[in-house]
């Protein structure tokens, strides 16, 4: 059976001795909807992200850029929806490696990482 073009592909690298998921989006192909519950954040190898909400662009992202963060922190559904702009390499970053590091900064810095997402969710209700 052949596979179809726009699957998701997997790949797997090393950083700082930790096995860390890169994913390929084809361009076009959604990352995640505005309302999906989230498990992963993801950073930008190469390529362009296409963030909306109720189909109105909020922002294009690109190379180094971090997206889908939002639900990691407050355990809420995706506030917008991600698109493959072009073809999109991310490294994935997952629900326990990102507690594991919010973990170790300062609480001071974690609550206003609280404060900053509750108010970007009240901003664009």
């Amino acid at each position: 059976m052949a596979e179809s073009p726009h699957k998701v592909q997997k790949g797997r690298f090393m950083e700082k001795g930790k096995v860390l998921e890169r994913k390929i989006f084809y361009a076009g192909q959604k990352v995640f909807n505005e309302g999906d519950q989230g498990d992963r954040a993801y950073l930008i190898q190469d390529g362009m992200v296409e963030i909306s909400k109720h189909g109105l662009v909020l922002a294009t992202l690109g190379k180094g850029e971090l997206f889908g963060e939002m639900a990691l922190v407050d355990d809420k559904p995706r506030m917008a929806s991600a698109k493959a702009q072009t073809d999109l390499s991310v490294v994935i970053i997952n629900r326990d490696t990102f507690r594991e590091k919010l973990a170790k900064s300062d609480p001071f810095i974690r609550g206003l990482l609280n404060i900053f997402v509750r108010n970007i969710r009240n901003l664009t209700r």
